[in-house]
């Protein structure tokens, strides 16, 4: 369609406008050093992020005697997949693999519905005992019993090797639901409102106006929720002693990291080490490596799709207390 003169006129204005903008706030000798010290800071402080997985990703694909000696650091050499593939190989891993996808999909799932209608729940004035269950939620997050009554209860709850202690503790969220009973609040009260005067149940107007306008807060305690599930082993490590079918993939790194740490301990203290064993040892120091790379990707490939809304989520859901 053609401009009209009215756009055109608004087009030149704008061009204009941005023309005085440019020479009327030019840089200053100081402006620029401060940018210059500015990128240089966050460039440098990106790399120091970025090179401990690029560690990582370059001894997995190096070749194996030369990682083994210590001589991969900043340039691959020896290109392969080879130790991705021997993975499979590794036994018990892929099932550690399925308990850890398994955890995070389901538990992250229900975290997040139960969070947002708990979160939807104590925002209603009319709901019976709102603030006292809500102060309960609030004191849980500053009182903690400790690890062994923490033991003792799941013990008795009948929830040690079983695949649900690493569901059920996890679906009720304080730090979450707070986050999002105060993204709740910020959404405009008289959408409700409409939708109640045409007869909508609070059931109706959670699922079809709060929940999807409350996507981006969703999405940042799924995020959370994600990384803490994909992340966690005290749970398996503590719960699971009787089941190593259910041990996570976060599990079976720190029993090769374990491993790895007793056999160096053998050798510095000049004790005798087979062939076999140390060919095992270097073996086991790429397969911790390779591991290590695994468990970092599913969330390095998740978190650039979740970003925009972490970023707005986070900061909504924060605005009040």
């Amino acid at each position: 369609m053609a401009k009209t003169a009215q756009e055109k006129a608004d087009l030149k204005a704008e061009k204009r406008y941005e023309k005085t903008h440019r020479k009327k706030f030019k840089a200053t000798p100081g402006d620029i050093i401060f940018n210059i010290l500015n990128y240089s800071i966050f460039t440098l402080f990106t790399l120091a992020c970025i090179f401990p997985f690029y560690y990582l990703f370059i001894n997995t694909i190096s070749d194996n005697d030369l990682v083994a000696k210590g001589m991969i650091n900043f340039i691959p050499r020896g290109l392969h997949i080879g130790n991705y593939t021997a993975l499979l190989n590794v036994g018990d891993l892929s099932s550690a693999f399925i308990v850890s996808i398994s955890r995070t999909v389901l538990g992250t799932a229900l975290m997040v519905m139960a969070s947002g209608l708990v979160g939807y729940l104590v925002t209603k004035q009319e709901m019976w005992g709102r603030k006292f269950f809500y102060r309960f939620l609030i004191i849980t997050m500053y009182f903690n019993a400790g690890l062994i009554p923490w033991f003792l209860n799941m013990q008795m709850l009948g929830l040690t090797n079983t695949f649900w202690a690493y569901i059920i503790p996890g679906i009720v969220a304080p730090y979450n639901i707070i986050l999002v009973k105060t993204y709740i609040e910020s959404i405009p009260a008289e959408l409700e409102e409409s939708a109640s005067m045409d007869g909508a149940t609070h059931m109706t107007v959670f699922r079809k106006i709060i929940w999807p306008l409350s996507k981006p807060i969703l999405a940042t305690i799924a995020i959370f929720g994600a990384v803490g599930n994909w992340n966690s082993f005290t749970d398996s490590l503590m719960l699971m002693s009787s089941a190593p079918k259910l041990y996570t993939l976060q599990h079976r790194l720190y029993i090769y990291l374990n491993q790895a740490s007793n056999l160096s301990a053998l050798m510095e203290s000049g004790g005798q080490v087979s062939e076999a064993v140390l060919k095992s040892a270097l073996s086991g120091k790429v397969i911790k490596y390779t591991i290590s790379m695994v468990t970092v990707i599913p969330i390095l490939l998740v978190y650039p799709f979740m970003q925009r809304y972490f970023e707005k989520g986070i900061m909504l859901g924060a605005v009040k207390g």
